[in-house]
């Protein structure tokens, strides 16, 4: 369990609930977000307690595995966003639960959050930050969770990169596996990224009521983000299959070589059989005539012989060697 609350006074560590509770009077003044990590008993007890928010949303958060989406309840409104994380060759995906009010802010998130805590360390540190506007501080929480998925996609598209040159360098099975997980990832990635953006449309059209005019302008900024992150996925899709393209192409040049040249080596020795087979007859003219003079074997070696200076010439007139 880990609580901390943010104000423009500074950040307060393991808040209890009275603390929060008179915060939370002063809220629209002095600005509040409450940061909850790897939530326990006693966090779902201050959320239902304290801030009176709905059973459903505390069971969302328990049993998590949700889609973006936005939940508006009397006075607040439940978000759920996704951010990603581009690692050991697989996105790994997190799970942040939003209470949204006019004048406070509540995150929850099982799994640590670098963004976050990045955030808690500048606004503590600096709380004249956010003096100006309170709502400000709900944007920056907002923007860090979205603004995330940035870094992953520009790991991301390098790593595609370095994909598609390994491909032409050497394309095995390895690197095929490697491009379907990854166009998993991304499928579930962009997703994910769909519902946000329409979860944030509907927040910069339909939340004036409850968040105010000043909220809206800092939620288009966001929208923005995450329209430029869908496009960004939509390019990467596209280099995907480009990958999965150029990896059947080089898997398929590299098998017309290798039939190219199963095919060279035996049409040389296609006369070489014929001959073979034709001076192996057991007629009785052919043994009487190639047996008894050495110069016969001779004349069958230099045919034979002969043959594969005459095809290998016609293979390289054409191009084939």
């Amino acid at each position: 369990m880990a609580r901390t609350l943010i104000t423009i006074k500074g950040a307060i560590s393991q808040p209890t609930r009275k603390d929060l509770s008179a915060h939370l009077k002063s809220a629209a003044a002095a600005g509040f977000w409450l940061d909850i990590g790897a939530p326990d008993a006693d966090d779902y007890a201050v959320l239902e307690s304290v801030f009176k928010f709905h059973q459903l949303t505390i069971e969302d958060i328990q049993h998590r595995n949700q889609r973006p989406k936005l939940e508006e309840y009397s006075g607040y409104s439940f978000v759920v966003l996704f951010s990603a994380e581009w690692a050991a060759k697989s996105l790994k995906f997190f799970e942040h639960h939003i209470y949204l009010g006019r004048d406070y802010l509540v995150t929850v998130h099982a799994e640590p959050a670098p963004g976050l805590d990045a955030l808690r360390e500048r606004v503590g540190g600096n709380p004249e930050l956010t003096k100006s506007d309170p709502a400000f501080l709900t944007y920056l929480v907002i923007d860090s969770i979205v603004d995330e998925n940035f870094t992953m996609l520009e790991k991301l598209d390098e790593t595609i990169d370095r994909l598609q040159d390994d491909i032409v360098e050497r394309a095995d099975k390895s690197v095929l596996s490697v491009i379907y997980g990854l166009k998993h990832d991304i499928t579930q990635l962009r997703r994910y990224l769909a519902a946000q953006r329409d979860l944030f449309q509907r927040l910069v059209t339909h939340s004036i009521d409850l968040h105010g005019n000043d909220m809206t302008v800092y939620w288009r900024d966001v929208y923005d983000h995450i329209v430029r992150q869908y496009e960004t996925v939509d390019s990467l899709r596209d280099l995907l299959t480009g990958a999965m393209d150029v990896y059947l192409s080089t898997v398929s040049n590299r098998l017309n070589t290798t039939m190219k040249t199963l095919t060279i080596i035996a049409s040389l020795f296609l006369p070489l059989t014929w001959l073979t087979g034709f001076y192996g007859m057991n007629f009785a003219y052919l043994t009487q005539v190639l047996e008894p003079p050495l110069w016969a074997f001779w004349i069958a070696v230099g045919t034979m012989l002969g043959s594969l200076v005459v095809q290998v010439f016609l293979f390289r007139r054409r191009g084939w060697l």
